[in-house]
């Protein structure tokens, strides 16, 4: 289950966490956005107990996407230890995502 991440508990959900995560910028009104949602909770299913997956609403939550430079969505960012160690920009398969995925294992 993905969890819901905003300005408030970004960094209690995210950068303290004790396993990777991954944080899917999105909103409401996009298309590509709905497309990689389900995606998401996929992964979220696969890797539970390995990783964290997080949704941020980038209308709700103007603050994290501002610090973390999302100027296009979907943004997916690959956290571990508090670090960006990847990106993703874009709607794309789950075997691209899984794939960066498995680099932070």
């Amino acid at each position: 289950m993905t969890i819901e991440v905003n300005d408030s508990n970004f960094e209690e959900k995210v950068l303290n966490s004790e396993f990777p995560v991954i944080i899917d910028f999105w909103a409401e009104w996009c298309g590509p956005c709905r497309m990689i949602g389900p995606i998401i909770e996929e992964l979220s299913d696969d890797y539970d107990g390995k990783v964290v997956c997080a949704k941020v609403d980038v209308d709700s939550s103007p603050a994290i996407s501002a610090k973390y430079g999302i100027r296009n969505i979907p943004t997916v960012l690959f956290i571990k230890n508090g670090e960006i160690v990847d990106k993703q920009v874009g709607a794309v398969p789950k075997s691209n995502l899984e794939e960066k995925l498995k680099t932070l294992l």
